[in-house]
């Protein structure tokens, strides 16, 4: 199976970021990402995790990061420095690191990438001939950017702190386009 997920921030400690999420600590919201991501991800399963792995203590992300399962994809997003970067590499389940990439599933096609990005429009109401851009980086507690059925945050913060399978993606997505197509 095939999920995204994106901005783990592990070891940010800011309380602008972990306490929005439903937590007192960075540890207690460290323990919890990788629980919950170890109790949906399988060691065959593909995540594609769209920037900002971690940061300040590089020692313990890499330890938090090294517990993860699945095959990691890495898409590079603002806090993955090039040290952090030649640390990612070091990771045995770690198979890519980019900055972008395009990634088709059954009939859909994704474009992953940190960054929101206009990938489509409505014209013709098909969501699989559209470009769906996944992204992160905004911490939006919603799935859809300014409501758009083609751009998705796959982050954390809009989904219970816990990676989403394709399905889901596919699902929430088909259900936006039914909802914007009711309002023309």
């Amino acid at each position: 199976m095939i999920y995204f997920t994106s901005d783990l921030h592990f070891c940010h400690d800011r309380e602008f970021l972990f306490k929005p999420r439903g937590f007192s600590t960075i540890e207690d919201m460290n323990q919890a990402v990788v629980e919950n991501w170890n109790n949906v991800i399988n060691e065959t399963d593909d995540v594609y995790v769209l920037g900002d792995l971690m940061l300040n203590d590089n020692d313990e992300g890499m330890r938090l990061l090294s517990s993860l399962k699945g095959n990691i994809h890495i898409i590079l997003g603002n806090h993955d420095t090039n040290t952090r970067i030649k640390l990612y590499k070091e990771l045995p389940n770690v198979k890519e690191i980019v900055y972008a990439t395009i990634i088709k599933y059954n009939k859909y096609r994704f474009y992953l990438s940190h960054y929101p990005t206009y990938t489509g429009n409505l014209e013709n109401g098909h969501l699989s001939e559209m470009l769906i851009n996944l992204y992160g980086h905004t911490h939006q507690k919603t799935n859809f950017y300014n409501d758009m059925p083609f751009m998705y945050h796959i982050g954390l913060d809009s989904h219970n702190n816990t990676p989403v399978s394709v399905e889901e993606v596919i699902e929430d997505c088909r259900n936006k386009v039914k909802e914007c197509l009711k309002q023309l």
